[in-house]
Order: C-alpha cells, then structure tokens, then sequence
C-alpha cells in the first residue's frame, strides 16, 4: 500500500500521536519524517509549503499540503471510506469536535503551565501551575462525569475525540496524576487505560507507564522564577538568625568591594596561555578529532582552568530523549552570564525511557565560578572536579566533545554544546 502522505515531526510528539493513530484504525499507512527542530522547519523549502514552521505538518503524493494537527488527523480520518472515527450522523460529528476543542482549548493551555516548567522548556511560576492544577481538575470532573454513564467520549467505539484526549492527557498521566490524583477521576482513568491498551494506539505509544509520584520543578528553578522579595522571606524563614550576607544585593556590594568596579574577579585572574575564545573558534571551524582535541590537549592551562564532569541528579526520571535534550538547552539558556568564562558539552544518552545526561564543562579559575552557581539548574547537577592529566578524564572529554557514537559504553542519542 503505498502511504497516504508524509508526517513531518520530531520524535514522540504527542500531536503527531494522533494522526498516527487515526492512520492504524483506518488502515492507512503514513511516511514519517524526523524534523530537527530550528533546522529543517527554519528551511525556505520547509517555510515555502509550511509558512508557520511548526509542526506536524502533512503533504499527499499530489502535493496538497497541510498544517496543524486537528486538520491533519481529520483528513487522515477522511482518508477512508469506511472510518469510524468521525461518529455516525451530524451530532455525532458536531460532539467529536466539541471535545477535541476541550483538549486543545483547555487542557493545552495548562499542559504548558504545569508541566512545561518541569521539562525545563520554561520557568515555573506558583500561581500560575496553582491555576492550571485548578484548570486541569476542573476539566477532569467534566470528562469524569460524562464517562461515568459512557464506555467513549461519543458513541460505542473509539472516534477522533477520544484518540485527540489521551494523546492531550499523555503526558499529565505519565508525569504529575500520580495514584491520588486519578482516585478522585476513576472514570476518565479507567477510560484512558482502556484507549491506551487498543492494539492501535500502543503500535503509536508503547507501553503507557502511568506516574507513581507526581514529578516537580527542581527546588533551585521556583526560587528563580519567585519574585525576589519571596525568595529573600523564604531566606529568612530558613535561618533563625539571618545575617546580610544572606541577601542577594548585600553579597553584590561586598563582591564590589572585593574588585574594582566593573570588573568580573575572573577577569583578574593571572594572565593564562589557554585563550577560551581562541578554543571555541578552533573547535568551531576544524574537525574535532582529531584536530581539535589535539590543539586543546596542546594549548591547555590546568593552572589558570579547571575541568568538571557534569551528571544530572535526576536521571532516573528522565522519559523522552527529546525531553532530556530540551532541559538541557533550557539549562545553557540560563548560563548566559557564564559564556565568557566556561566551554562544555552536555550530551544525553540512551534511549526513550532509559536515558541519562552527562558531559564535561572547562571554567576560568579553580572553582565553579558564580555566573554557573547561580544559574537555576545548577543544583539538578553534580560537579566533580576531574583530574586533567588522568588519561581516561582526557579520553572521556575528548568523546564528549566529539559526541562519539558510544560514549561511556552507552549510545549517544543527542548533544548540545556550550561556548
């Protein structure tokens, strides 16, 4: 059979889920199309057919091209004479599109609030995931209620609205409705269980491991996104006898006190032979083995730098490699202070489900300077001192920068590079 059309994603998006699945019921065979995101969707060929550069994105052999999601699962769901997705008569069709506008209306919005902050793609702020958790139960109790006396959202079998609701609840349930949460909503669990579990929808999703414990934001990210007046009163609330070194601005002034004005303390650091911009542009511009390995090895400075490997703390939650990649752009976006002063390459490896985040960072000085500390995600990683004249810390290094296929025994699944 040949495909229908070309899906365009990234790997495991839930809205490219829902065409695929919708594909398995109809019998339909659809052409998957990995998208580097800010590469290809940056593309004039990819902006000429999809000017949004978003994805998913839809083209058919004769060249009719489509975005958006719910467009793309309708026409996928049209695609068959026989479907059953798209319920039996007009009010049928019309409740279908009623719920698909629930989840992407309601559910979506606060999918981004709630859970968007805990894969490091945006700060968490605690009124606002307080609102979403709120917007989010209210929705529940809706569907609860109406699948206490329905097997489906509408009609006897499964249509398009209840493959769009488990894709938009996938990752509330495999991250933050931990077993309490779905006591209170027994009916929608049963009913996503149910959905999950079809031959169809688990070719698409797998095994669906619901949450056991309802995963947060790190402790140092919501002091960053708290105002600066709470993060000072919870300051004080923690130490019985606040000193002023405690509050932010006092260290400032004292740090000035130290240097003269306008001076970072590194830059007065004893002149170093090993010039970290010289490093980055050799890196950028040359292959890096074994090139550029050799002209760092060669031009190093373990007396005016330090090296440190750097491995998440919270590896053991990490779900989707893509995820894991994001937090760790999310993390090299908050260490924009430190740029001048630090190179590294944090690297995920693995697989979906089974993955870890790892690398090596080079700083200016002995210690992990101030700009890193201070950054949000700081604390998810543990830092460790490495010795650079250790032939395996230098080979390890070396695979970390070069992103090897196999690193440490295990595959390389994605890399970002700090310079």
């Amino acid at each position: 059979m040949a495909p229908l059309g070309k899906l365009h994603s990234y790997p495991n998006n839930p809205r490219a889920a829902k065409v695929l699945i919708a594909a398995k019921y109809n019998g339909l065979e659809v052409e998957q199309c990995n998208v580097e995101m800010g590469v290809t969707n940056k593309s004039p060929e990819f902006l000429s057919k999809f000017p949004l550069g978003k994805v998913p994105t839809f083209e058919t052999p004769e060249g009719f091209t489509l975005y958006e999601s719910n467009a793309i699962a309708y026409f996928v769901a049209a695609s068959s004479a026989n479907t059953t997705l798209l319920g039996k008569d007009k009010f049928e069709a019309s409740r279908i599109q009623q719920f698909i506008g629930v989840a992407d209306n309601e559910l979506a919005p606060a999918q981004a609030t709630w859970i968007y902050p805990i894969l490091g793609w945006f700060p968490a702020h605690e009124g606002n995931t307080k609102k979403a958790i709120e917007d989010t139960k209210r929705v529940m109790k809706v569907l609860n209620l109406h699948l206490k006396r329905n097997t489906y959202l509408v009609g006897e079998a499964i249509t398009l609205a209840d493959i769009s609701m488990v894709t938009a609840l996938l990752s509330f349930y495999r991250m933050v409705f931990d077993p309490a949460f779905r006591s209170e909503f027994k009916n929608v669990t049963r009913w996503f269980v149910t959905c999950v579990n079809q031959p169809h929808f688990k070719a698409v999703l797998g095994d669906v491991i619901l949450a056991e414990k309802v995963a947060t934001v790190d402790k140092a990210e919501k002091v960053a996104a708290s105002s600066p007046k709470k993060a000072t009163d919870e300051k004080r609330k923690e130490a019985p006898k606040p000193k002023k070194k405690d509050d932010d601005e006092e260290e400032e002034e004292s740090y000035e006190d130290e240097a003269p004005k306008g001076k970072n303390p590194l830059d007065l650091l004893p002149p170093s032979t090993f010039v970290l911009d010289s490093w980055k542009r050799f890196y950028s511009n040359n292959d890096t083995r074994p090139t550029a390995v050799n002209w760092f090895w060669e031009n190093y400075d373990p007396a005016g730098f330090s090296m440190w490997k750097v491995v998440y703390k919270y590896n053991s939650e990490l779900t989707m490699t893509f995820m894991s990649s994001n937090l760790v752009g999310g993390f090299f976006q908050r260490l924009e202070r430190a740029r001048k002063y630090a190179f590294g390459s944090l690297v995920v490896l693995g697989e979906d489900n089974q993955n870890e985040i790892s690398g090596y960072f080079v700083v200016r000085g002995l210690e992990v300077p101030a700009e890193i500390k201070e950054a949000a995600d700081y604390e998810s990683y543990e830092w460790i001192k490495v010795n650079t004249n250790d032939p395996s810390v230098r080979e390890g290094f070396n695979a970390y920068i070069a992103w090897d296929e196999v690193i440490e025994g295990k595959k390389y699944a994605d890399g970002k590079i700090f310079k």
